[in-house]
């Protein structure tokens, strides 16, 4: 019997005792139908400037879908969406705010910040106007309340009404709280929002600096400007006004209010925090217009092959929208955020694993599923959308594998896996990248919070096991620190700017073997008797559980 040293996982030991192939020959060889060439083809036209941005309800992000739809159709994949199509259509709410100044009033005097330079808000509500009226400033440290580290930043005081001035991150100092300098959720803005919305407060104003962001001013000027997107407002408390605020900006505001950024900062890195009231009134009006628009995310299937397991799927996913157009540009300007990258790309990795898939000459036993998510650019709402409304219970989906763009530089000797250490998941890819003579590293760039920044995220916290993960920065061919070099000067000019756009001198020659390793990871994941599951103690098992618990009620009852 021939030795097979590379085609056996080390993922569990019950995997290794049933002898469960890493890889098959039929898989590799399906995985060579993952081309440069194709690559560059389907994001060539997902970018195209006749797409306009593909802005969600837009006729380029129709287009984007229909074109998705007709090369799942081209491979004979099964529609799973409505109405025996392959969208999955649901409505957004389209909230354009108008606001030119925000005002702080003390008694010793009174602070203007004009919008765009100084501060970016939005509303909170779907409504035709919202305000901030002389609210009351309230200094909360992080917003943060994690009772798993004894941790409260409101300390029980009553913030109804107030206007929440709040750090960005979560503490760093400490690593044995919220992970040191990797980013948790409890560091992301959506979190900070929706906690200051559970207060009652009437406004919450995030700290921006370039650090505490993992991106520059201009990434929220982009981001948090024009048209911007919400699923239908659904019961619960929210926000009237959601707001970032420049750091010299906001230290002009402590300044009125008699404190220093630096030593409120110092304070919030503690337990015994206590929130400041700042003594100072936040007056801001934002005329709103408000419209709803339909997008839809693009759904297709492959069915297993074993009568039992095929009523699972491995989930991939990548979001087929990106920013549309830029208001206001001048003539001759590009006004076109093209998203040739982020995510043109993922959706081309998609679609070829959806190819490679199909070259098996038998399915996997577990089903595939493959969806283009609508509307990420807006806060992971088609996906959120997906999670709510899946086809299939969560409990039965094995896996989610998201891909957010596409590696442009070349090959690498390394990969990085966001979220590392969270799931079984880590030790295949492990194995798999070692058959590419790579090694598998964790995120490099920890302290932006990747992993709650994707559409994996919808899914994690419903408990399905997630692998996001993409090159690395060591660059074959090239000296130490570029590949960091490349990924800052990205982030700098290119990050949703019109500039996002896909170039001649774009080498795909790395992407290949990372949307292989995808596809590969996918169809052990396919293959092996149990489910995926994330490690013990994690912050998303017990969703996990609570999922597998139901599905077991359900087949018991039925």
């Amino acid at each position: 019997m021939r030795s097979l040293p590379l085609l056996f996982a080390l993922c569990s030991a019950p995997a290794l005792a049933q002898r469960v192939p890493l890889t098959t020959p039929a898989e590799k060889s399906a995985s060579s139908r993952i081309a440069p060439e194709v690559l560059r083809a389907h994001a060539r036209f997902l970018a195209h400037d006749l797409l306009e941005g593909r802005g969600p309800g837009t006729r380029g992000d129709a287009l984007a879908q229909a074109y998705i739809a007709s090369q799942f159709e081209t491979l004979g994949l099964e529609p799973m969406g409505t109405d025996g199509s392959y969208l999955q259509p649901f409505d957004l709410v389209g909230i354009t705010s108008s606001a030119q100044v925000m005002s702080f009033d003390a008694p010793q005097g009174r602070v203007r910040l004009n919008f765009h330079d100084d501060f970016i808000a939005t509303s909170g509500v779907q409504a035709p106007e919202s305000k901030l009226e002389a609210s009351e400033l309230v200094f909360v440290g992080y917003g943060i309340q994690a009772p798993e580290y004894q941790w409260d930043d409101f300390k029980g005081m009553d913030l109804r009404g107030k206007t929440l001035l709040i750090l960005n991150s979560d503490p760093a100092d400490d690593p044995r709280l919220f992970a040191g300098k990797t980013r948790l959720w409890y560091g992301r803005w959506d979190y900070k929002y929706e906690q200051a919305a559970r207060t009652g407060a009437a406004g919450a104003i995030i700290i921006h600096t370039t650090p505490s962001a993992g991106y520059p001013w201009q990434v929220v000027q982009t981001s948090w400007t024009g048209e911007q997107f919400e699923l239908p407002a659904a019961r619960g408390p929210r926000l009237q006004v959601k707001a970032w605020t420049t750091e010299a900006a906001t230290r002009r505001v402590l300044q009125l209010a008699g404190k220093e950024l630096d030593a409120l900062v110092a304070a919030a890195q503690t337990r015994e925090f206590q929130p400041v009231p700042l003594g100072v009134k936040v007056t801001t009006r934002l005329t709103n217009t408000v419209r709803r628009s339909p997008t839809a995310n693009v759904l297709a299937l492959l069915p297993g092959s074993d009568p039992k397991l095929s009523q699972q799927v491995v989930l991939y996913t990548a979001h087929h929208d990106h920013l549309g157009k830029k208001e206001g540009g001048k003539p001759g300007e590009d006004t076109i955020y093209n998203g040739a990258l982020d995510n043109a790309s993922g959706v081309s990795a998609m679609l070829n694993i959806a190819k490679a898939f199909k070259a098996l000459p038998t399915a996997p036993r577990r089903s595939i599923l493959f969806a283009a998510v609508a509307a990420e650019e807006q806060g992971l709402l088609g996906s959120q959308y997906l999670a709510e409304h899946p086809p299939v219970p969560h409990g039965r989906v094995a896996a989610n594998l998201n891909i957010d763009g596409a590696n442009i530089h070349g090959r690498t000797r390394d990969i990085t896996v966001i979220g590392l250490g969270k799931s079984n998941l880590d030790a295949t890819l492990t194995a798999l990248a070692k058959t590419q003579g790579r090694v598998v590293k964790a995120d490099q760039l920890s302290d932006r919070g990747f992993f709650y920044r994707s559409d994996q995220f919808s899914f994690a916290k419903r408990g399905i096991p997630a692998a996001y993960f993409g090159s690395g920065m060591d660059f074959v061919g090239k000296p130490q620190g570029w590949g960091k070099q490349q990924r800052e000067l990205w982030e700098s000019k290119h990050y949703h700017q019109p500039s996002d756009e896909l170039r001649p001198e774009w080498d795909f020659s790395g992407a290949v073997e990372d949307v292989r390793l995808f596809f590969l990871l996918g169809a052990h994941v396919a293959r092996q008797p149990e489910l995926p599951r994330w490690n013990k103690g994690d912050e998303f098992e017990a969703a996990r559980l609570q999922s597998l618990e139901a599905l077991k009620r359900q087949d018991t009852s039925n």
